[in-house]
């Protein structure tokens, strides 16, 4: 099966720009906390009513997998630095 894409941008790879704003996760927590899914990912009883278009569908699915990409990019370096202030001491 082959779903072409339309629209622009029709794939993700703008997570990846210099100017693209990533949710800060304390932001992201709360969100997920208070609607109950991630954002820009239609709610269940929304995809029942109208369906799933697959190839967009796709698109956020890889967009939040970039974004957790970032995330873990993020945590490394936090993580870094810790271990370096921890052999310091």
């Amino acid at each position: 099966m082959r779903v072409s894409l339309e629209g622009a941008p029709c794939w993700p790879d703008f997570v990846f720009g210099e100017n693209y704003k990533l949710t800060d996760i304390l932001d992201l927590e709360n969100f997920v906390k208070t609607n109950k899914h991630l954002p820009n990912i239609p709610k269940s009883n929304e995809l029942v009513e109208n369906g799933l278009e697959i190839g967009a569908m796709q698109a956020l699915m890889m967009q939040k997998i970039e974004e957790l990409t970032l995330y873990i990019i993020q945590l490394k370096k936090e993580n870094e630095l810790i271990k370096k202030l921890i052999n310091k001491e």
